[in-house]
């Protein structure tokens, strides 16, 4: 799994780049998203960051990207209100 979170000051950057990873992953947080993860995907998601995106960054944004490599998560609460329970281990 990846995951992937974002700072981008730049709201209509910022909005693209969140429709971006709608496409590939779950909105998790405002700026977290949870990605299963391919190396094909992973490579496609650099490009599309490095050819698309990060010529408009400023100085002040920030891609992160995360591989977790057992897909175990631990979460607690739910920020998108869906009906689980408070603590779930996927």
């Amino acid at each position: 799994m990846l995951l992937i979170s974002y700072d981008i000051s730049d709201n209509k950057l910022r909005s693209r780049f969140a429709k971006l990873l709608e496409r590939y992953g779950e909105r998790v947080q405002y700026s977290v998203f949870e990605v299963r993860n391919s190396e094909r995907l992973l490579n496609l998601l650099k490009t599309e960051i490095e050819g698309r995106y990060s010529k408009f960054f400023t100085g002040a944004d920030n891609i992160r990207i995360y591989q977790v490599n057992n897909n175990q998560t631990i979460s607690y609460g739910n920020a998108l209100h869906r009906e689980q329970n408070v603590l779930y281990l996927e």
